[in-house]
């Protein structure tokens, strides 16, 4: 898309701003904004979240670098999400390109381009956003006057799909080697080097993976034959980067103009799970345990009202009720909550880690309302096989004791379409709810509530099931049918995930660079906001597929052989090949491993990260 002068083009945004919806999305200007003369810096970042402003501007990970980077006198970060289907519209009949919130300048201008890849169903929103401002959708299309894309977030731990797109990739906790990067660039800017000479030096940073770099070989079937570095700068595999304790909390949040999906002060409490759960991508990648202090976290939350005057608190972890010292750390919120007047928000607990005297601290802090649990399947044996081992008595246990403690609204997340289910473990999720439910009329009267979220099992890599096949699309709609037929005049609600846009997951997940140009012609064919259920269609990609003459089943429905060289073999997040191997065969066994705080399993963190470790403060990590 050709680019007009930029000289006035917030004059020229205005312009076209009544006409879109929420126009407060494309303003900035918010409280704790930072705004640095253009020509003050010397290194210009544009942090960008591929989705709409009112989801991006509440994620955490895009606050924590705009905070580190901003601290520097060096370097300007600014912001920028994308537009909605109107505003890209009103861009593209304007010939305006995407701008930067802060300094209102098109997105070419930087000199790098940080995306997060939170999920993979964001990638064509990416492209659109390339697309809109101006930069090639391709690496290799890129010159020194382009800005240097970047990319990190969950997904990237297989980056492979969108390999084409990125031309350097941070692996894992970007605190730390987002200013290697910067730091890279800045001696490359000085040096009149070449565009490949700035690739060659981002590939020598730990953590930092360069696509263009390192060639990818197939087999005639279609699986890899090998992956091989193209420069004596690589090394394969790359080590995902990990902090030895946590960068210092944020306190200094945005406040935004308009609404947005959480408007709170938000605090990671807790990184990283011992629990083990074989499904769990997050709970794999995000290892080891590495937690903040409960005057750390008190601290850091009364700094954050201070700073925005937000009246609601959110803990982030994956398991807070597995923190060491929850105990004294609720009560440490229950006198915040007292000073402050201000609303808690916890994420779901463990029903593992439940205790009467956690539910008598917990019923203090948030009395009333809404409880949620995640016994994620219906059977004691399905639970087993997915390493969730929780018995249908401790499951009973832990809702009756939530309705005693007066709570009057459980919700209860479960998955269908996990590796060996059948239609007798879906429909035990329905008379479960049902049992659940009966429990709390008994207890709470009319006032109880049980809402069943169902989503659907989604292979991912770097866990056990990495080598399993995802269920079917219409074997996952007969199981739906089947739940909302059991649960039929139950008075339980009951939501569930569309089962092709988990599938469009699903071959995204699992995906190798072949997928690019699925990913671009589906880009081509209209796919936008694919994480949207009322914007998702799964044409746009079903006709990718076809006219690039790759078979979708390759990459959803297949099971991978043991000996098979994954795509992301060459991304090393710290657990094994070979225990993620052993813990797959132990779920066909229907074996479990217990949570490994009291016993460690050797899955390599460890080792893999050993000096790290010998460097964290306090003894090191909460591991064995």
């Amino acid at each position: 898309m050709p680019l007009p002068p930029q000289k006035n083009l917030q004059q020229q945004v205005e312009r076209i701003l009544p006409t879109v919806v929420k126009p407060g999305r494309y303003v900035g200007g918010e409280l704790n904004q930072t705004v640095k003369p253009w020509e003050s810096v010397q290194t210009h970042v544009a942090l960008v979240f591929p989705d709409i402003y009112d989801l991006g501007q509440s994620n955490l990970g895009l606050a924590i670098l705009y905070d580190i980077l901003n601290q520097r006198g060096d370097v300007a970060a600014e912001r920028a999400f994308a537009p909605w289907n109107d505003m890209e519209a009103a861009l593209r009949a304007a010939r305006l390109p995407l701008f930067s919130l802060e300094n209102k300048r098109p997105l070419a201008d930087f000199d790098i381009v940080g995306v997060s890849l939170p999920y993979e169903t964001i990638y064509t929103n990416f492209l659109n956003i390339l697309d809109l401002s101006g930069i090639p959708l391709y690496s290799a299309d890129r010159t020194v006057d382009h800005p240097l894309v970047i990319a990190g977030g969950q997904a990237v731990y297989n980056p492979e799909p969108v390999a084409a797109f990125v031309d350097a990739f941070a692996i894992g906790e970007g605190e730390e080697v987002i200013l290697e990067i910067i730091a890279a660039h800045q001696a490359w800017t000085g040096s009149d080097g070449s565009r490949q000479d700035l690739l060659v030096a981002l590939g020598g940073i730990p953590g930092v993976y360069v696509p263009a770099l390192v060639t990818v070989d197939y087999h005639p079937d279609g699986t890899i034959q090998s992956v091989t570095p193209d420069h004596p700068a690589v090394k394969l595999p790359v080590d995902k980067r990990l902090l030895a304790e946590f960068h210092p909390p944020l306190s200094r949040f945005l406040v935004p103009n308009i609404e947005v999906v959480q408007e709170r002060v938000s605090l990671e409490i807790m990184r990283g799970c011992t629990r083990g759960c074989r499904f769990c991508h997050a709970g794999m990648v995000n290892r080891p345990i590495r937690e903040r202090s409960v005057p750390e976290i008190l601290a850091a939350l009364k700094a954050g009202l201070d700073q925005t005057g937000y009246e609601e608190i959110s803990l982030l972890s994956l398991s807070s009720s597995d923190h060491s010292q929850i105990i004294p750390l609720i009560e440490g919120l229950q006198a915040l909550l007292t000073e402050r007047q201000v609303n808690i928000s916890l994420p779901s607990l463990r029903i593992e880690s439940f205790s009467d005297e956690l539910m008598d601290v917990l019923q203090k802090l948030s009395p009333g309302g809404g409880f949620t649990l995640a016994p994620e399947a219906g059977t004691e044996r399905l639970r087993d096989i997915i390493n969730k081992p929780i018995s249908d008595a401790e499951l009973m246990a832990t809702a009756r004791s939530v309705f005693q403690h007066g709570w009057t609204s459980l919700k209860l997340y479960f998955m269908i379409g996990h590796p060996q289910e059948t239609l007798a473990d879906v429909e035990a999720i329905a008379e479960l709810c049902k049992a659940i439910f009966q429990e709390g009329r008994r207890l709470v009267g009319g006032r109880a509530r049980v809402h069943a979220g169902i989503s659907t099992f989604i292979p991912k890599p770097h866990t056990p099931f990495q080598w399993a096949a995802f269920d079917h699309p219409d074997s996952i709609q007969t199981k739906i049918i089947l739940l909302k037929d059991t649960l039929r005049g139950s008075k339980i609600k009951m939501t569930w995930n569309d089962p092709q846009g988990s599938q469009l997951e699903a071959w995204l997940s699992r995906g190798d660079r072949r997928l690019a140009q699925v990913i671009h012609q589906a880009w081509r064919n209209g796919a936008r906001f694919d994480a949207w259920g009322d914007q998702f269609r799964i044409e746009p990609w079903l006709e990718a597929f076809a006219s690039c003459g790759l078979d979708p089943d390759f990459y959803g429905s297949r099971v991978r052989e043991s000996d098979e060289i994954l795509p992301w073999d060459h991304i090393n997040a710290g657990v094994r090949k070979a225990f993620l191997l052993e813990d797959y065969r132990w779920s066909l066994e229907g074996k479990v491993r217990p949570d490994c705080r009291e016993r460690c399993y050797a899955c390599g963190i460890l080792s893999s990260f050993n000096e790290l470790r010998l460097a964290a403060p306090n003894g090191g990590w909460k591991c064995p």
